[in-house]
């Protein structure tokens, strides 16, 4: 069996740093999920607070990714991480700039949602529904996988990525031809084939978050396998 090679971190707090990289992302993961969520009731709710709270709340998010960009490189130029430990503190950093693209998916949901919102309810909006449950789901399993260093759960987002593009797919079809037959709804259908898109994006970026979870703990780069 292969081991990789091993040296004592001279510094006694290393170990707080890395927990501290840690701790920043999972902040930073949940008040993504709370964004998201706040932006998908105000889409099924028809209520524009929750939508204007989830952008409002986006710069917080923004905050958070620069600090774990800072406490990466802090970690690598202070205490020269080797093996498992440096894949953790290269992997942490690039799955908070794939949190922060979801919290923008986020942003634009919400966007969008205010828009819809403007004009009457249409019932197609609730072909939304498995899609908007699918693409949290593998968000929040993305997260789980990452703070439980759980590579079986990562690998398993990669199939249900593709049953979200799927989804995403039909509903695109589904809108366009509603728009040749109903003109009236026609600027619901077109924000509504965007949120649709938002949310494949949003299971995009939690396979991509996956990905960084199986190279931290397995060193396995499963980026280009077939779904």
């Amino acid at each position: 069996m292969h081991t990789e090679p091993t040296r004592p971190h001279t510094l006694t707090n290393f170990t707080g740093a890395l927990d501290q990289l840690r701790s920043s992302v999972l902040m930073m993961s949940s008040l993504t999920q709370r964004n998201l969520k706040n932006a998908i009731k105000g889409l099924i709710e028809r209520d524009d607070d929750w939508c204007n709270n989830s952008i409002a709340d986006d710069e917080e998010i923004d905050i958070l990714e620069m600090q774990i960009d800072r406490e990466g490189i802090e970690v690598m130029s202070r205490f020269q991480p080797v093996a498992s430990d440096l894949r953790e503190v290269i992997s942490s950093i690039k799955i908070g700039a794939n949190i922060e693209r979801i919290a923008d998916q986020g942003v634009n949901i919400a966007r969008r949602a205010r828009k819809v919102n403007e004009h009457p309810a249409v019932p197609e909006l609730h072909l939304l529904d498995e899609p908007i449950r699918l693409s949290l789901a593998m968000f929040d399993d993305a997260v789980r996988s990452f703070a439980e260093r759980n590579a079986s759960l990562a690998v398993e987002l990669k199939a249900r990525d593709k049953a979200l593009d799927r989804m995403n797919k039909e509903f695109t079809d589904v809108m366009v031809n509603r728009m040749q037959d109903d003109s009236v709804n026609l600027p619901t259908y077109l924000n509504l084939i965007f949120i649709s898109r938002c949310l494949e994006r949003i299971g995009d970026h939690s396979c991509n978050i996956a990905e960084d979870v199986v190279f931290a703990v397995n060193a396995e780069d499963i980026r280009h396998l077939a779904k």
